[in-house]
């Protein structure tokens, strides 16, 4: 299955693993897809508690795809949490922290036996080698960043700042072909009309959806990401010209349009599907 025809999703919302209650509450949130955190979120000694509720709760399929972003693979806390929670069937995908080489996702890989992946680069070394680790195994299904940790790694005072890396994630997964990219959390849960500026940013950079720390964030992720009356206008006149005409051409305003415009105009009709 190429990345076009994947479903997209537009918003995931991250819950910490050592607080069921919060857990339960993202799972009624609305976002597509809830990401449990066993790393950042939680202290060290609550680890082992966050560890064994978030596989009671993965015991059983939840009521929609679960994502666990499990501690850096190469440390004990890592490992553990592997061993813990690669038998659930409530576990949808693993998400890698901290990720800088692509031996890391194949090993990860063995081990999850097919278990989609997905891999943060949250350092100046990560994104180095972006490509190389997003088309290191067919189980990872997409690459992101961590973008407060690769802020301080590279010592960035000013959002603009990591634009370049912003777009380096961004070219590394269409080229591994996987699908575009979600942005990195907003840390200001209240600046909602900042957090409606940076997604317009995001996406303008091409990624598509964004993960978020709080439930209010989510209504202004998804308006932010679904495609206007006049895109989707754009998009369904792309479609009918190229059912007419296979190959490049020109539309009567001048626009050139081939096999790469019909694939982005499909994925804009996908999005506007959610309008309804």
């Amino acid at each position: 299955m190429t990345a076009e025809s994947e479903p997209l999703p537009l918003t995931w919302l991250y819950a910490p693993g050592d607080r069921p209650s919060v857990v339960a509450k993202a799972l009624r949130a609305g976002a597509d897809v809830v990401i449990v955190d066993l790393e950042d979120s939680v202290a060290r000694e609550r680890k082992e508690y966050a560890r064994a509720a978030t596989a009671e709760l993965l015991s059983e399929p939840p009521p929609l795809p679960v994502h666990v972003r499990v501690n850096a693979l190469d440390t004990p806390q890592g490992d553990a949490d592997l061993r813990s929670l690669l038998p659930l069937p409530g576990l949808s995908a693993l998400r890698l922290p901290k990720v800088t080489s692509p031996a890391q996702i194949t090993r990860t890989a063995q081990r999850a036996a097919g278990l989609p992946l997905y891999a943060l680069l949250e350092s100046a070394l990560g994104i180095e080698r972006a490509y190389a680790i997003a088309a290191a195994d067919p189980s990872l299904r997409g690459i992101a960043l961590g973008e407060t940790d690769l802020r301080a790694d590279l010592g960035v005072r000013e959002e603009a700042g990591l634009d370049w890396s912003r777009a380096r994630v961004v070219l590394a997964a269409r080229a591994a072909g996987l699908a575009p990219p979600a942005q990195s959390v907003y840390p200001d849960v209240r600046d909602l009309a900042g957090l409606a500026v940076s997604c317009a940013h995001g996406r303008s950079l091409g990624f598509i959806g964004r993960a978020a720390i709080h439930p209010d964030q989510l209504p202004v992720i998804e308006h932010a990401y679904l495609p206007s009356l006049e895109e989707i206008a754009s998009a369904e006149e792309i479609i009918k010209a190229a059912a007419t005409e296979p190959g490049a051409q020109a539309l009567p305003n001048g626009r050139l349009i081939d096999t790469a415009v019909v694939a982005a105009a499909h994925r804009t009709l996908a999005l506007a599907r959610r309008r309804t």
